[in-house]
């Protein structure tokens, strides 16, 4: 058996070593908590990321939608300020009694009216001179 000072000793040996492995413990437990936290932080700043970028993207889709809706709107309008359009050329056409004249009907009616005046002119020249 071993003397009572040497069982002392090795007691508090075996107590050093305990408490050195405990603190060792909590140590490694502290880092594994740090490192936990640290993940879950960054988990909730890319969650937040992913959720501006889902937002933008819905903001992007909801304007595209707008467009397209106001272009769906304004294309009606267009459709039905041409009909309008439409309509009051025939109605002034109506109102004219002919259909609008191209540019060539216009001249062709100029060179005409220019034909007839001078013959009348060349009329009344020969009919002066008899």
């Amino acid at each position: 058996m071993l003397p009572s000072r040497q069982l002392e000793k090795v007691k508090g040996e075996l107590l050093k070593l305990a408490k050195k492995e405990t603190m060792a413990q909590r140590s490694l437990d502290r880092r594994a908590e740090e490192q936990n936290n640290s993940r879950l932080s960054l988990m909730a700043q890319r969650g937040q990321k992913r959720e501006e970028r889902k937002k933008l993207k819905n903001n992007e889709i909801e304007d595209c939608q707008t467009w397209h809706n106001t272009a769906r709107i304004e294309k009606p309008k267009k459709q039905k300020n041409k009909e309008i359009a439409d309509c009051q050329t025939w109605h002034n056409v109506a109102r004219r009694g002919e259909p609008k004249k191209t540019e060539e009907q216009r001249n062709g009616r100029l060179v005409r009216q220019d034909v007839s005046r001078d013959l009348k002119e060349s009329h009344i020249i020969v009919n002066a001179m008899n």
